[in-house]
């Protein structure tokens, strides 16, 4: 949402389209290797693919229950995110009001949310950090007074060059600073 006077960005955190993939998939291959373990432990074909007669108990078996579990745990780990919404939130850049909100979900406990809030007169530049290579960085922060960054854009999945220089630059100009 975007106006003269107030401009509002939606960080989508953790209900990334890839997170739902990820945690259906180890969840289904959690599932499938536990099966597979209990069935050579039990002799008895839980899954009809499996000849539970093919693979012995132990180590085999047991190794893939082992993983089975690791692939349960972690889809309910990526769910609970999901449900969650950790790191999802917002940034508003109010010139009416004249301040600078930003807002994400954390996990639950005392500082599940975290609420900032500043003065604009207190935003000294936007930086923009891009690094690129294995594990690329793209990523805009709002500088505050005191030498204080704040990072504005989503972890997990960078933008193009191109996006992430045009909303540094609109953001700059829109707050009337400095883009360093």
């Amino acid at each position: 949402m975007s106006s003269n006077l107030i401009r509002r960005y939606v960080v989508v955190g953790s209900r990334r389209t890839s997170n739902y993939i990820w945690a259906i998939i180890c969840a289904i291959g959690g599932i499938d290797f536990l099966l597979t373990g209990l069935s050579s432990y039990f002799n008895i074909n839980l899954l009809p693919i499996i000849h539970a007669d093919n693979i012995i108990f132990f180590p085999q078996g047991l190794v893939m229950c082992f993983y089975g579990l690791l692939g349960i745990l972690f889809s309910c780990y990526l769910g609970l995110t999901i449900l969650w919404s950790v790191g999802g939130g917002f940034n508003i850049f109010d010139k009416q009001n004249g301040i600078v909100r930003i807002f994400r979900w954390g996990f639950p406990g005392k500082n599940r949310r975290i609420d900032l809030t500043y003065p604009i007169d207190e935003v000294t530049a936007i930086r923009l950090e891009l690094k690129d290579g294995l594990n690329p960085r793209r990523t805009i922060y709002l500088c505050v007074k005191g030498q204080r960054q704040i990072p504005l854009t989503r972890v997990g999945q960078p933008m193009t060059l191109e996006e992430i220089e045009v909303l540094a630059a609109e953001l700059a100009q829109f707050l009337q600073k400095d883009l360093i």
